[in-house]
């Protein structure tokens, strides 16, 4: 079985959030399980692209409206990712550093897709199944099935994940001349609330949709940002499927960014080294619990409610804990985090910026991880947190809810709350200072974690039952 994916991030290629983790990591393990599968991004100009070898495999010339394009695909000669990556070049448009953040977006995404359409068309064979993600790569299941152009392709089947249902891709109408000519009587299929819903769009037209874990599923037909009754009038056809993690990256026996290796036996041993490490770097001191956080510094990660819960811990509990954050996001929250520095007495710092050596060693060093999100897809970074023994501290939504069992529930593992507020948070920080002193109970807790298995294998059976389901 083939599978072309089709997406905006592939890890280690261009990356801003889960989504490119998922797509470097899942394309992998489909090809291991004998299918073959094969990613098709944006050619950015990112460091990966002028480290590795590349063949040009196609050429073509398209349009996107009134204005005609050359474009240009290669594809990575040695097969370092485990899977066939291709890249799409147009000049003006996806030739540039950043994957997201420019006024022109809309323009630089959907001509992406006609470009990858216009490609896959040119093909002497089809693929059994196109898998796209996210609102980035949502009109293509429409353009499959409506534009005259692509009607070679309106038999293969799509596929739809969700990632995160808050970013729409939402297009004003006089966009439609971007389109290939298509039939206007299907206009319904791109509309939601007058407006083009690139993701709307994609959960009408795609044959299925996916959502990155079970809980999501259902939270979205009450919280989905305007698209409650859409997933919930097209829930015949979306499954919730958990993410995995790539645990040949992920492992703290042999992970490339860390001097100090450890396996589920070594562990305590192992953590205390890379504990030393981080608090030498950062000025901690190493009998306290070292409480982190790895993200984006934004209100969605609940890292707005940072500032409060770190200054309320200190008052209300002592400052018997550590705190260190490392993240970029929204410039008021890393200035109300930067400003905590000068009142820290070896208990605090923060690092502003993203940095990929750093956070593994941040997993490996730190005795908790902090997840106070409002909205949690699925998650990655608690999965990676108890895969190196580090205890997570989540709130109970989303993939959080999925992954996590409280410490006071049967068989259970990790720090759960209800709510994303101070408060929550605060309790949070007294109960893991509480479970740190717990010799015997952390031992046993990080034991626990460490042999649960959250690789991508289980995740894929799923993936492959549905695509053959389709075909």
């Amino acid at each position: 079985m083939e599978i072309l994916h089709v997406s905006a991030e592939c890890y280690p290629v261009a990356k801003a959030g889960g989504l490119g983790d998922v797509v470097g990591a899942l394309p992998k393990y489909l090809n291991k399980q004998g299918h073959i599968a094969k990613v098709v991004i944006p050619m950015y100009r990112t460091k990966f692209l002028y480290a590795h070898e590349w063949d040009v495999v196609h050429k073509g010339y398209t349009n996107l409206g009134n204005w005609w394009f050359e474009f240009t695909v290669i594809r990575e000669r040695h097969n370092v990712l485990g899977f066939d990556l291709y890249l799409v070049d147009i000049n003006g448009l996806l030739d540039r550093e950043k994957i997201y953040g420019y006024d022109d977006d809309s323009e630089r995404f959907t001509a992406f897709q006609i470009a990858v359409l216009d490609w896959l068309s040119a093909w002497q064979h089809q693929p059994d199944v196109v898998h796209v993600h996210d609102h980035h790569t949502a009109l293509i299941p429409f353009m499959m099935k409506y534009c005259y152009k692509y009607a070679g392709l309106s038999n293969i089947p799509t596929v739809l994940t969700i990632h995160n249902a808050q970013y729409q891709g939402w297009m004003g109408w006089d966009k439609t001349i971007y389109l290939p000519r298509w039939d206007t009587w299907r206009w319904g299929m791109l509309d939601w609330n007058n407006h083009i819903n690139p993701l709307a769009s994609g959960i009408k037209c795609a044959w299925k949709v996916t959502t990155v874990s079970p809980s999501y599923l259902e939270e979205l037909k009450y919280m989905s940002n305007g698209l409650e009754a859409l997933f919930e009038y097209e829930k015949g056809k979306c499954s919730g499927i958990l993410n995995g993690i790539d645990v040949d990256i992920w492992d703290p026996a042999i992970d490339a960014y860390l001097d100090n290796h450890y396996s589920i036996e070594e562990a305590e041993a192992g953590k205390a080294k890379n504990k030393m490490l981080l608090c030498e770097q950062f000025g901690l001191d190493f009998d306290k619990p070292l409480i982190s956080f790895i993200g984006r510094l934004v209100g969605e990660k609940g890292a707005d409610l940072l500032p409060g819960a770190i200054g309320d811990s200190f008052y209300h509990i002592g400052r018997r804990m550590n705190f260190l954050v490392l993240g970029t996001g929204f410039p008021e929250v890393e200035s109300a985090l930067s400003a905590l520095k000068p009142l820290g007495q070896y208990d605090y710092n923060v690092y502003i910026g993203y940095n990929e050596s750093l956070s593994h060693l941040i997993y490996a060093g730190s005795d908790f991880l902090l997840m106070p999100s409002r909205v949690e897809p699925c998650g990655l970074n608690q999965m990676y947190s108890m895969r190196y023994g580090t205890v997570p501290m989540v709130r109970r939504t989303g993939g959080l809810k999925d992954t996590v069992i409280d410490v006071g529930d049967k068989g259970g593992y990790g720090l759960s709350y209800n709510d994303a507020t101070v408060g929550d948070i605060t309790h949070a920080v007294w109960r893991a200072t509480e479970l740190y002193h717990d010799h015997k109970k952390m031992n046993e807790v990080r034991t626990t974690m460490m042999e649960l298995d959250f690789s991508w294998d289980r995740s894929v059976r799923q993936y492959v039952q549905l695509y053959t389901g389709l075909i």
